[in-house]
């Protein structure tokens, strides 16, 4: 018996309370009032869960949540508050004297606190392994000493976690002067945020139901007051809740969880689940996989698996696919610059008030340009994020439709947990401010969605290596700079292979992917699938097949055209077959009147002649001037009058009268389709195209790939 299990594909929306409704009476409850309300709720739910937190940080409490059993040796239940419950660790917390909490409430302080808790058992193992097996010396390991500590980490766990662990455990050395009996001792209790989980409350505390596809209405009991003294201070509030796009008519709702955001407006993180499709680990033939760039966020390829057994391979057509968000990133560095900046001159002013104190005049004036520079700088972090979130969904969303149109089945990536950052500052403040952490997750989600499985595959030597021979790489900046070291070009002086250096590394992650996917491993509570086993192979450079697909084209389009009438019958000169052709007017053509001047007759003209030039042409001067029919200057009404010191190329704005200035923009060809697909007219990314253009209907209106340059002679094929 085949049972066909369908997983449901999980996301969270952010939406916004902006108001409610008190259910007896019918009061009116404005965003303001609403807005103070959930936070008397979430700073109560902050003490209760803080308090709770830090009474059981300690290495026996812990001890015992990694154990999974009570006392009684039965193993702890799932949900948080009842494992809290079973173990009577709340017992000894209890709420602010002269305030009323409710059981429900309750549960969700101790769900968060227990979630806390169970988080900090991932640190306290690698905390414990890496004192376990503490070296001689701490800042290089030997080859034994690294094999010890391997055999003590849990699964996953990568190099840089372990280096971040060894820097924290010698920062305590170095001030304690001996090592820490463990995590709580090289750690305080963990920060608690101001929220709400609902979704450990019942229907005596919330109730959530859906009205119609853009509103759902969430039922929750306030605190009217700050500190409610009894059940009659408490109160039920119906908040209609503007559910986004994304969550789509056929989304299960489950119970979400209230944040007091900033600027007066409350969060509500609504989770939401639908089913969606199986999606197999292994068995892929076609891929794409995508290396990550600093200036150029995603860069990939597709790649096809052939052959059997020791015969497999992986072939290529070499077509990047490139999502460039250079300017993006730019100004999201300069925010992180400006963010920086007013932090720094905020702590100045709060440490004049601190130096100065109250009785001086200048200590309140501190204190309120401190205050102002906080607002200034929750504003910038803002920005920040809703650009970095618009960036993370573009990329994704452009790569998840690549591999749709391309036919791709699986998407590769490299794998984030060992990306580290190290060299100069620069280098690693572009680093750390990626977004990369961010895309992954959305193209997991997206990929879930569409039936496309989402793998990462080690990261380590994907562009040390050449795809074509696996030869050591050598970087340039440029191709014709080799002689320079850089990091933008690669360049194989065994093969000759000379391209981009994210695009070698995206064949790379292809093939890793493709030829080790049998060793495709999944997590159970993240889901997430990875590939740890490296397979390297060279990648074969092939070429699509077009005479084939041109000739079914016309055939199709023989088929669909309407039939020709007959032409009527013309007569002709007794003897002759066909009539007499045209004959060309033009300069050294075969007109009879050059023949009298004593030119000689020139090749009869080509229907097939572009109409257009594609090479610049050479004036008599040395001059190039731009191919015909691709002039983007403007009108001439509107074009610089010459000889006033400004090049006759110059279009600036403020070379164009006034009130015809916004005209000009209409001829600049900077602007190119493919940015606007995108959601930002600042970013670049390739156009997705199927594999194969589609045959379309007889009028000719389709869309064709542009045909990929061959890198080298010696890999073209004919197999793809």
């Amino acid at each position: 018996l085949r049972v066909n299990v369908v997983a449901r594909l999980m996301a969270t929306a952010s939406c916004t309370a902006f108001g409610g409704v008190l259910e007896g009476s019918g009061e009116r409850v404005g965003q303001a009032l609403l807005f103070e309300r959930v936070g008397f709720l979430a700073r109560l739910s902050q003490t209760l869960t803080g308090a709770l937190v830090a009474s059981r940080w300690d290495e026996a409490c812990l001890d015992v949540l990694a154990a999974g059993v009570d006392e009684r040796g039965e193993v702890l239940p799932s949900k948080g508050w009842m494992a809290m419950r079973r173990l009577d660790w709340p017992q000894d917390v209890t709420p602010p004297a002269g305030v009323y909490v409710s059981d429900r409430v309750r549960r969700g302080a101790e769900e968060y606190a227990a979630r806390t808790l169970r988080l900090a058992l991932h640190r306290r193992s690698i905390v414990t392994a890496v004192l376990a097996t503490w070296p001689a010396d701490p800042r290089r390991r030997s080859e034994a000493e690294w094999a010890a500590l391997r055999k003590l980490l849990p699964a996953g766990v990568s190099g840089a976690e372990i280096r971040n662990r060894t820097r924290q455990i010698r920062a305590y050395v170095a001030e304690h002067g001996k090592l820490p009996a463990g995590l709580c001792a090289l750690e305080g209790p963990p920060q608690v945020g101001e929220l709400v989980l609902l979704a450990a409350m019942d229907r005596q505390q919330v109730t959530l139901v859906r009205v119609d596809e853009t509103t759902a209405r969430l039922r929750v009991k306030l605190p009217l007051h700050a500190v409610p003294a009894s059940g009659r201070d408490w109160a039920w509030h119906v908040i209609d809740i503007r559910l986004p796009g994304t969550v789509r008519v056929d989304a299960v709702l489950h119970t979400p969880t209230l944040r007091p955001a900033g600027a007066g407006r409350i969060a509500v993180d609504l989770p939401h689940s639908r089913p969606a499709p199986p999606v197999k680990a292994s068995g892929h033939t076609v891929a794409l996989g995508f290396d990550w760039g600093v200036n150029t966020l995603l860069t990939g390829i597709l790649g096809r698996l052939t052959g059997k057994g020791q015969n497999r391979r992986v072939l290529t057509d070499g077509r990047p696919l490139v999502f460039d968000a250079t300017t993006v990133s730019a100004a999201l560095h300069r925010l992180r610059g400006v963010r920086e900046h007013l932090a720094a001159k905020r702590d100045h002013h709060r440490a004049l008030a601190d130096g100065l104190g109250s009785p001086h005049l200048a200590w309140g004036e501190h204190l309120d340009r401190a205050r102002v520079l906080e607002v200034e700088h929750g504003r910038v972090c803002a920005r920040i994020r809703h650009l970095n979130h618009a960036l993370a969904w573009a990329a994704a969303r452009w790569a998840v439709d690549q591999a749709t149109a391309l036919g791709a089945s699986v998407l590769y990536l490299e794998d984030l947990t060992t990306l580290e950052a190290r060299g100069h500052r620069r280098g690693n403040a572009r680093l750390s401010g990626q977004v990369r952490g961010m895309v992954a997750d959305a193209i997991r989600h997206l990929g879930a969605r569409a039936g496309i499985a989402v793998v990462t595959v080690p990261a380590r030597g994907t562009s040390r290596l050449c795809p074509g021979c696996l030869g050591k790489l050598t970087h340039h900046p440029a191709p014709d700079r080799l002689a320079e070291r850089g990091w933008k070009w690669a360049h194989c002086t065994r093969c000759g292979l000379s391209m981009d250096r994210d695009h070698a590394a995206a064949r790379r992650i292809v093939s890793r992917g493709l030829l080790a996917q049998t060793h495709t491993t999944t997590d159970r509570t993240t889901h997430t699938r990875t590939i740890r086993t490296t397979i390297d192979a060279t990648v074969t450079l092939v070429r699509r097949p077009k005479k084939t697909t041109r000739r079914l084209r016309r055939q199709h389009q023989a088929e669909q055209a309407p039939p020709r009438p007959d032409r009527p019958k013309t007569k002709t000169t007794p003897g002759k077959g066909r009539p007499t052709p045209s004959r060309p007017t033009g300069p050294g053509g075969r007109d009879p009147r050059h023949a009298a001047q004593g030119q000689v007759p020139g090749p009869k003209t080509s229907r097939r002649m572009p109409d257009v030039r594609t090479v610049p042409a050479t004036t008599p001067t040395g001059m190039v001037q731009r191919p015909a029919g691709h002039d983007t200057q403007a009108p001439a009404a509107f074009r610089p009058v010459p000889g006033h010191g400004v090049p006759a190329h110059a279009r600036g704005e403020d070379l164009l009268p006034p009130g015809r200035r916004r005209l000009s923009r209409r001829t600049c060809r900077r602007r190119t389709r493919a940015a606007e697909r995108t959601g930002f007219h600042h970013l670049h990314a390739t156009p997705a195209h199927p594999l194969t253009p589609r045959i379309g209907p007889p009028d000719g209106n389709r869309t064709r790939p542009r045909r990929a340059r061959k890198a080298r002679k010696p890999q073209a094929h004919t197999e793809f």
